[in-house]
């Protein structure tokens, strides 16, 4: 159960040993969150700890070390349950991340009940891992993706969706949260018009697990998705949470091991949920090492972080809005700690390596999102994403460093 403590920012860095290290003599200033957390000692001893003392595969092994290493899997599933409020650890799949539970939902649900002239809603905010694998579905089922438009400052236009629903719609993935500008979509509403079609839909929590309190149940999302990356945790691991009865209806995404019952020359059962769609060795060290992600989350809660994190983008946006040709896309009040701008004659990658050369790590370029750049007639963006051991220092060293670069450049 998370809950709130005395925000100790100066205590919670020391749990990362990397915030203390050095970029091109300068102290390192992490400000790349939304595409990967830093990682606290907790994770990293989780699997150093996994190698050096139990290291073996899981669930078929009768011996110790395969029985503490299932049990330690397992209890990953668990954790994961209770962080996003489903029913039963059975409805928990462990991926290699949001994008291949995307792609298993799409090949898997897709494959079998989409059909000719079916069609699937996006919206103009999705990364490309939401929106490729429907665009190959689509083509192979002769099936139509739509597209939910938005406005100029980011916000999808909710008329038009409910517009778009009508007897053909049978999905609707939407990103949760927009990796590039942080905006907070109003999914409840979006669900709610959805199943009032009988459409289903999957969420892409991939930015929203790590800030928002998700309730699977109470948002009654069909499929929900995140990686671990994103929440402190490792890379390489993803999460698939699914109603129960839909993934039974669901086949197997990919053959082999632990996915089986019996196997034959002439013919295979397949396993009980959650195992039916884990064929093969898993990630078992990043499983792991993800539920100590989790423990490091609910250790400080995240009512807390969100408000950490919510100073942070006020103090970062009111200073940046007083740089002269800055420019804050997607700035409106319903967002996360992302504040993503364009600077008048700067190209964004430009401003990245004058920043790096200061020691603050941001991203920049389409964050793979190429049609909502497109849609905003604009190359890409400079984007700064917070988390829960930055400071008001950091995004002070921020401004200071865009000032000094915008110097050099203009």
């Amino acid at each position: 159960m998370q809950r709130e403590t005395t925000y100790d920012v100066s205590a919670i860095r020391k749990q990362f040993p990397i915030l203390s290290r050095k970029v091109k003599g300068k102290n390192l200033v992490y400000l790349d969150n939304a595409a990967t957390s830093q990682k606290p000692s907790s994770v990293i001893d989780a699997l150093v700890h996994y190698y050096s003392h139990y290291n073996a595969n899981i669930h078929r092994g009768l011996h110790t070390l395969a029985d503490e290493a299932t049990a330690a899997y397992e209890a990953s599933r668990v954790a994961v349950k209770t962080f996003i409020g489903a029913s039963s650890p059975d409805e928990i799949i462990f991926t290699k991340g949001t994008t291949e539970s995307i792609n298993l939902v799409a090949k898997s649900w897709g494959g079998t009940f989409l059909e000719k002239d079916d069609e699937i809603i996006i919206s103009s905010l999705e990364h490309h891992a939401n929106i490729v694998p429907w665009q190959m579905i689509a083509a192979e089922k002769g099936a139509k993706l739509r597209v939910i438009p938005m406005d100029d400052n980011g916000l999808l236009d909710m008329d038009a969706y409910s517009k778009m629903l009508n007897a053909k719609t049978k999905f609707v993935s939407i990103v949760h949260v927009s990796n590039a500008l942080g905006i907070i979509n109003p999914v409840e509403e979006i669900i709610r018009l959805a199943h009032m079609n009988n459409a289903l839909v999957l969420l892409d929590g991939a930015q929203s697990s790590v800030h928002l309190d998700i309730d699977v149940q109470t948002l009654d999302c069909d499929f929900y998705v995140f990686s671990g990356h994103k929440i402190y945790g490792p890379t390489g691991v993803g999460v698939l949470y699914g109603k129960r009865h839909l993934l039974e209806k669901m086949p197997p995404y990919q053959g082999g091991g632990e996915m089986i019952k019996e196997v034959s020359f002439e013919k295979t059962t397949y396993n009980e949920l959650p195992f039916k769609f884990e064929a093969g060795t898993p990630n078992i060290a990043d499983v792991i090492a993800l539920k100590a992600g989790i423990d490091f989350i609910d250790s400080i809660g995240k009512p807390s972080i969100r408000k950490h994190e919510e100073m942070l983008l006020e103090h970062a946006s009111m200073h940046l809005r007083k740089i002269p040709g800055l420019k804050i896309i997607g700035d409106v009040e319903n967002k996360v700690s992302v504040v993503s701008f364009v600077i008048d004659g700067v190209h964004p990658q430009d401003l990245a390596i004058l920043l790096d050369n200061q020691g603050i790590a941001v991203r920049t370029g389409h964050h793979c999102a190429q049609p909502l750049m497109q849609r905003l007639g604009i190359v890409g963006t400079t984007r700064a994403s917070f988390a829960a051991y930055n400071t008001m220092e950091e995004i002070d060293a921020l401004v200071l460093a865009l000032n000094k670069s915008l110097k050099m450049l203009l």
